[in-house]
């Protein structure tokens, strides 16, 4: 496949310099790099959709790709656009995603395109505040008299998931508000999974997965049991962003290894998860066409990675375990004897780092209890990085949130 000259591979080697689920431009990277800007390639099949994967006991297709909404979606308007034109209609939003403006956003896009609704499986999340009262400005902001899917936002635990929060999720469906209910999580997510599963009332779940947490036999237990119970699954985080901003000779090796096989490693993280069929869909941040596009060249590859590939991924994971949060929030925090969030400022640094949403992170540091926020730099984490399974310098990166966030 060419276009203005541009060949496949050549493009492949652009996008593997920043990774499909970058946060930053195509433009700045290549400038970094001294390489010229490639056009955005033409699909070769323009006909080609990326495909539907049935989400859990709901009966919904849902396309296997997500648009992810941490991006200033009011000025990438396009990106939207193009989005549905290759099929990718489930969006994901925030209550408080770019200040706010992620769910203004795509309510800009609905407005002007008010046709174009019915064929989106629209989610958006609670972000806090009195569950009615979000969900009536969450539906203003979005310009839509319902949501398909609304989570309860990034849990830890499942005590929240009880009789009360229950009886407003059959109201809201009965008013016709939501369609169906579910929650994300970030930390502990096989126990979220397993609790889930027991309760016989959750719809979906968006969860922190990646080729890492995929192999371990915890979270094959845990997806096993959810699927069982007619959960629909969505991966979030399947790029590996970790709260460390470092880039490794592993890294670059693990790069170059992918572009020899056609495809960048970012593409090839997004295939394991593909490759288990009870993932419905990856939610990715796409804030840009080159990204799009990236992704869903991968989505419409029908490439199957190797015994090889896998190896070379695991060896990979092995030689980085230290640079990336697994969510196991259950060994740090219970092993400190202050009650210390530790997921939740990983969270907030990966936001700042990873994806370059500053108020996003903030808005998760603003969220913790004020006497935790003072007192992130004056604690010993040495018991917290002992029982880290991959043994990151947890102490260091809670002091670099208090200076950053503080």
């Amino acid at each position: 496949m060419k276009n203005n000259n541009v060949s496949r591979r050549d493009f492949v080697k652009a996008l593997g310099v920043m990774g499909a689920g970058s946060m930053v431009g195509a433009g700045q990277v290549l400038a970094q790099t001294n390489a010229s800007q490639p056009a955005i390639p033409e699909i070769a099949n323009q006909q080609a959709k990326v495909s539907t994967r049935i989400f859990g006991q709901t009966g919904v297709p849902v396309s296997m790709l997500a648009l992810g909404g941490i991006f200033d979606i009011k000025s990438n308007q396009l990106v939207l656009k193009q989005a549905l034109d290759w099929g990718v209609t489930y969006w994901d939003t925030a209550a408080g995603y770019n200040g706010g403006n992620s769910e203004g956003g795509i309510g800009l896009y609905l407005e002007k395109n008010p046709q174009a609704r019915k064929d989106i499986f629209l989610v958006t999340k609670h972000d806090g505040g009195e569950m009615t009262d979000a969900l009536n400005q969450s539906l203003e902001k979005l310009k839509t008299d319902y949501v398909d899917m609304y989570f309860l936002h990034g849990i830890g635990d499942t005590s929240r998931l009880d009789d009360s929060l229950k009886s407003w999720v059959e109201k809201a469906k009965a008013d016709k508000k939501i369609r169906f209910f579910g929650f994300s999580t970030h930390s502990n997510m096989e126990n979220c999974l397993q609790e889930a599963a027991k309760l016989g009332w959750i719809d979906g779940i968006m969860l922190k997965c990646d080729f890492r947490l995929i192999q371990t036999d915890t979270m094959k237990s845990a997806l096993d049991a959810a699927t069982k119970a007619g959960i629909g699954l969505t991966a979030m985080k399947t790029q590996s962003k970790s709260p460390i901003a470092t880039e490794t000779e592993a890294d670059l090796k693990m790069g170059g290894y992918f572009i020899q096989r056609g495809f960048t490693q970012q593409q090839a993280k997004l295939k394991v998860l593909w490759e288990d069929s009870q993932i419905a869909s990856i939610c990715s941040q796409m804030p840009n066409l080159t990204v799009l596009h990236s992704n869903i060249s991968a989505a419409l590859d029908k490439t199957s990675l190797t015994s090889a590939d896998h190896a070379a991924l695991r060896k990979y994971a092995a030689a980085t375990q230290s640079h990336h949060c697994a969510g196991c929030t259950q060994f740090c925090e219970t092993a400190l004897t202050n009650q210390v969030p530790v997921g939740d400022v990983m969270r907030a640094l990966m936001y700042h780092r990873s994806y370059g949403d500053q108020k996003l992170a903030e808005t998760v540091f603003d969220r913790l209890l004020a006497t935790s926020r003072r007192n992130l730099s004056n604690l010993d984490y040495a018991s917290a990085e002992q029982v880290c399974p991959h043994r990151l310098p947890i102490g260091q990166l809670m002091r670099e949130a208090e200076e950053l966030f503080a």
